[in-house]
């Protein structure tokens, strides 16, 4: 097993494809594996194809993100100019697709999917809840866990995504999995570590905290509670963690961010980086 893991990268993103092998190495020669998602049919597909390039140290996971429910926010980085590779605009998650990509031995999880209310288009709600829930019927047919993306709006507060997925995954889930790039509020994570739910982090923990107040709390968050759910998560190409913000994020800065949890816990690195591998071997079972 590694010393690091990032579970959740887009290296197979547009953004990468000039040097996707160069950043892949990059990050094994660094004793580094990592999970590449997944956020709609292609993209799926070319995450199992990076994996098997490799003999070891690189996953997929594959599933149909929120915001490509609809017509939708479009990211270069994800898509390339134009998007011309991306085939759907509004896919519809289909079940015989993904159940077949899911029969891979590359493919570790179900995602990532979820509710994101800040990218969300007037009457997506529905599609995007739809959408979760044939994914989580999904995963429990399989057996495989679940990858999920929450997003607030940072404008409306009429609607809250942590506690919708939370009510959606408490009636339909009978498989755990983990919540990516958490932003939510302490309640927010103890509740989801209740149903079986992991609790992952990204390079903003390494951030200095809003002057505003607004934002997660990640020191109580990470302070309070057990070490043996947490994970981390790169979410490349974004959010890098410092000193390399502002930068395209890649898998080998996740090392960035274990350091800044063993801080805040103040443990020894080496007893976290060992304790977050043990925790995603649990989960995903590599």
């Amino acid at each position: 097993m590694p010393k690091y893991i990032d579970i959740h990268a887009h290296v197979n993103f547009k953004v990468f494809e000039a040097d996707h092998d160069a950043v892949i190495r990059r990050a094994l020669d660094n004793d580094t594996w990592f999970f590449n998602v997944g956020t709609q049919i292609d993209t799926s597909r070319s995450a199992i194809k990076l994996a098997h390039r490799y003999d070891e140290g690189v996953f997929a996971v594959i599933g149909l993100h929120p915001i490509h429910t609809d017509k939708s926010f479009h990211d270069e980085e994800e898509l390339g100019e134009g998007g011309k590779e991306f085939t759907s605009r509004g896919e519809i998650f289909d079940k015989d697709i993904y159940r077949e990509l899911l029969k891979d031995p590359k493919v570790v999880a179900i995602g990532e999917c979820g509710l994101d209310y800040f990218h969300m288009e007037e009457g997506s709600i529905e599609k995007q809840k739809e959408a979760l829930i044939s994914q989580i019927e999904l995963a429990n047919e399989i057996g495989k866990p679940l990858m999920i993306h929450v997003r607030n709006s940072s404008e409306d507060k009429s609607r809250n995504s942590y506690t919708d997925t939370l009510e959606i995954l408490r009636q339909h889930a009978k498989i755990g999995g983990v919540i990516h790039f958490f932003e939510g509020t302490l309640d927010n994570a103890k509740d989801f570590i209740k149903i079986g739910f992991y609790i992952s982090f990204t390079g903003a923990i390494t951030y200095p905290p809003r002057k505003n107040g607004k934002g997660c709390n990640y020191e109580e968050v990470i302070k309070n509670i057990p070490l043996e759910m947490i994970l981390t998560d790169t979410d490349s190409p974004y959010v890098a963690p410092m000193p390399h913000r502002g930068t395209r994020n890649e898998p080998f800065y996740v090392s960035e961010i274990v350091k800044k949890i063993a801080l805040i816990r103040n443990l020894p690195e080496e007893e976290v980086a060992r304790a977050i591998v043990e925790n995603a071997k649990k989960l995903f079972k590599i």
